[in-house]
C-alpha cells in the first residue's frame, strides 16, 4: 500500500466523529469492515458489545472515593480505592464497569485464511475509536513526563499525581491527607471535564494504526507465508478502557493457542520515532515478555527499522492479550517523548508523520513473516 493510500485511509477515518460506544464508532467499524472485504478478507463482520463511552466515569468514581477517604482518615478505604484503580487502569479487573451506564461498541473483524494447513496465527490489532479531549490533555500537564521519557524511554503513569495522592491518603499525616484529598478531587473534576468534552479527529491516535494494519493486511493478502492465518481485529472502545479488545479476548481470543499465536498491535504510529513497548500502565505496570520484545526488535531491524524500547504510562489493546496469556507486541511511535497533539483537536491528518507510519508498516510485515518462519 502506497503512502497516498495510507494518507487516504487516515483522512477517511479522521473525517468521522468516532466516539467510543457511539454511532460514530459503529460507522467507523462498518467502514473498516468494507475495507477488509475489499482486501479479500473472509468472515468479515461487525461485532457489537456493551461498554462505556469514556473512562472518566470509572476513574472519577475511584478518585472521589479516594478524596472522601483522605478527608475522613479512612486509610483502608484509600488503600482499597488505589488497588481497585490500578486494576481498572491496567485492564486486569474492571469490576466497576458492570455497574455503570454503557453504550453500544463495535469491533470489525476479518480473516485471511492460511494457505495449506494452519501452523501459525497472527492477530493484527488497532483501535478505530477516538478520544475525548479535555483540560487533562493540556500539553503543559504532560510536558514534564514527556521530557523525562525522551531521556529515559520510560513514560511515567499519566495518572501519577492521583496515584501519589492515593498513597498520601493511605500513609500520610493530616496535612498530607488534606493535600491528597485536594488532588483527588481535582482529578475527579478533570475526569468530569473529559467526559463532557468533544471527540477529537484522532488522525494519529489512531487512524494511523488502522491504516497501518490495513496496509499490512493488504501485503499479506497478496503474499503471505504458507501456514499463516491472519486475523484482523479493529477494536472499538480502546479510548474508554480497551472494551473492544477485552470483549474479543473473552470469546475468540480465548480459543487461540498461545504456542502458535502472536498478537501485534499498532497504535499512534505516525509520530516520528517507532517504539516497541516493554511495559505499560500505572504504578503496577503490565510487562511484555522479553522474548516477544526482542523478537520484534530483530525482525524489524531486518527490514531496516529500529524499534526503541519504551515504557508507556497509559494503555494499548495488546495488553489485554498479554494478560490473557497470548504472546503480544505493541508498536507505537513518539516525538520528543510524547505523542503530538495527543487527545487534542489538532490531531489531524496533516500532522501525521507518514514516513514513520510506513516504517511501522514495514516493521510489522517483517514481524509477521518472521512469526510464520
Amino acid at each position: 500500500m502506497s503512502a497516498a493510500e495510507l494518507r487516504r485511509d487516515v483522512e477517511a477515518l479522521a473525517g468521522m466523529t468516532r466516539d467510543s460506544a457511539g454511532a460514530g464508532e459503529r460507522a467507523a467499524a462498518e467502514w473498516a469492515a468494507d475495507r477488509l472485504r475489499g482486501l479479500g478478507a473472509q468472515d468479515v463482520r461487525v461485532e457489537g458489545f456493551r461498554y462505556q463511552d469514556t473512562f472518566a466515569y470509572a476513574q472519577g468514581a475511584h478518585f472521589a472515593a479516594g478524596a472522601f477517604a483522605a478527608l475522613t482518615g479512612r486509610r483502608l478505604l484509600a488503600g482499597a480505592a488505589l488497588a481497585s484503580f490500578e486494576l481498572e487502569y491496567s485492564g486486569r479487573a474492571q469490576w466497576l464497569r458492570s455497574l455503570l451506564p454503557a453504550g453500544d461498541g463495535a469491533n470489525a473483524v476479518g480473516r485471511l485464511p492460511s494457505r495449506g494447513p494452519r501452523k501459525r496465527t497472527l492477530v493484527l490489532v488497532a483501535h478505530h475509536d477516538a478520544a475525548h479531549t479535555g483540560l487533562m490533555w493540556d500539553p503543559r500537564m504532560l510536558q514534564a513526563g514527556d521530557s523525562a521519557a525522551e531521556r529515559t524511554g520510560k513514560r511515567a503513569s499519566l495518572a501519577l499525581l492521583p496515584e501519589a495522592a492515593f498513597i498520601g491518603a493511605v500513609l500520610g499525616g493530616r496535612r498530607i491527607r488534606r493535600l491528597s484529598a485536594l488532588l483527588l478531587a481535582a482529578a475527579a473534576g478533570l475526569s468530569a471535564d473529559q467526559a463532557r468534552s468533544a471527540t477529537v479527529p484522532g488522525a494519529n491516535d489512531n487512524a494511523s494504526g488502522v491504516a497501518g494494519v490495513l496496509a499490512v493486511a493488504a501485503q499479506l493478502a497478496r503474499d503471505r507465508p504458507d501456514g499463516l492465518e491472519v486475523i484482523v481485529l479493529l477494536c472499538g472502545c480502546e479510548e474508554s478502557g480497551m472494551g473492544g479488545m477485552a470483549t474479543w479476548m473473552r470469546s475468540e481470543g480465548a480459543r487461540l493457542d498461545s504456542a502458535t499465536t502472536l498478537v501485534l498491535g499498532l497504535d499512534t504510529v505516525g509520530s516520528g520515532e517507532p517504539i516497541v513497548l516493554e511495559a505499560e500502565g500505572g504504578l503496577w505496570p503490565v510487562r511484555y515478555r522479553e522474548t516477544d520484545v526482542a523478537f520484534a526488535e530483530r525482525a524489524a531491524a531486518g527490514a531496516g527499522v529500529r524499534l526503541r524500547r519504551w515504557r508507556l504510562g497509559a494503555w494499548t489493546d495488546p495488553v489485554m492479550a498479554r494478560l490473557g496469556g497470548l504472546p503480544s507486541v505493541s508498536l507505537l511511535s513518539v516525538r520528543e517523548g510524547g505523542f503530538p497533539n495527543y487527545h487534542l483537536p489538532g490531531d489531524t491528518p496533516e500532522h501525521v508523520d507518514y514516513g514513520c507510519l510506513e516504517a511501522c508498516v514495514n516493521a510489522s510485515v517483517a514481524i509477521a513473516r518472521a512469526h510464520a518462519a
